[in-house]
């Protein structure tokens, strides 16, 4: 059974999605945007408290409270940490923001078109953790380099295979095939995705919801099934490596998805702003993507 206040978060918000869930693999370079280069840790611990110093001051910013940002995608390492004194999950929700958690152990070389998540024998007691822990949902990724029917249709099976589990456990899974934006085979792709999405949705008992995190489509609103889909909480999409303003200008597009930006979300911040200076380029950047996933043109 989900939260009923943040399920209703998730569902109505007017605002979008913090991902802040750079795992080991993404985030020396993570690190390096934030002006924090690799001679400044020397093992993974040391790095990983980096990260999450960095991620504390993100989300106890006071622009990170003021009701734009409805939601927040956590590394396994941030959801036990802590920031302001208190458990970073049980923070968010104190300041109006639902807590999800990366939950894949990454991608499987290309295969057939496409980059399956690893196995993940593991996730049963994660999603317990997570639970206890006051987290509502769970996202985890996979990728779409080609327009392989065959190769998006696995892709799409084994997220929903996955899914079922997370929902067994009360938690909202967020499914996200990615697809990749520098493919020269994007819009076959986004169709294909599109197709097999609705057959694995349309298949879902009535009593079942997921929400989909997705790159933004090349044509506009071809995703808005999607969004009136009776199965889906919500749709959020990803950055996907275009710059926030790119992001921004190509998502406003897109009736009924919202934002679930990582780098576009933090590409001005840097280590060593000032607190006003850091709080002021975050609320940009938060105003930025929060308009863009609200008004439409």
């Amino acid at each position: 059974m989900h939260d009923p206040k943040m399920m209703d978060k998730i569902e109505n918000g007017a605002g979008f999605i913090a991902a802040l869930d750079q795992s080991g693999g993404s985030t020396p370079k993570a690190l390096a945007g934030y002006g924090v280069e690799a001679d400044a840790f020397s093992n993974d611990d040391e790095m990983f408290a980096l990260i999450h110093d960095m991620r504390s001051r993100i989300v106890t910013a006071p622009s990170f409270g003021n009701g734009k940002v409805i939601g927040a995608i956590l590394f396994e390492k941030t959801m036990d940490g802590e920031a302001g004194g208190k458990p970073v999950p049980t923070l968010l929700w104190e300041r109006g923001v639902v807590p999800f958690l990366k939950v894949d152990k990454g991608l499987e070389d290309e295969s057939d078109g496409v980059q399956m998540m690893k196995p993940n024998p593991g996730l049963g007691a994660l999603l317990e953790r997570a639970k206890a822990k006051g987290v509502f949902g769970t996202k985890m990724r996979s990728v779409i380099n080609l327009a392989s029917p065959t190769g998006i249709a696995a892709i799409v099976k084994q997220q929903f295979d996955v899914a079922g589990e997370i929902l067994d456990h009360g938690l909202m899974p967020m499914i996200e095939p990615e697809v990749n934006i520098k493919s020269a085979e994007r819009a076959q792709c986004d169709a294909i995705l599109l197709e097999e999405l609705t057959k694995q949705l349309d298949a879902l008992p009535e009593d079942r919801k997921v929400m989909l995190k997705l790159s933004i489509p090349t044509k506009a609103n071809l995703y808005a099934p999607l969004v009136d889909h009776p199965r889906v909480a919500r749709v959020v999409a990803l950055s996907g490596g275009f710059s926030r303003d790119e992001a921004c200008a190509e998502l406003a597009k897109n009736r009924g998805m919202i934002a679930s930006f990582s780098r576009a979300l933090l590409q001005d911040l840097r280590h060593s702003m000032t607190d006003g200076e850091f709080d002021q380029s975050l609320g940009g950047a938060i105003d930025q993507i929060q308009k863009a996933s609200t008004v439409k043109v």
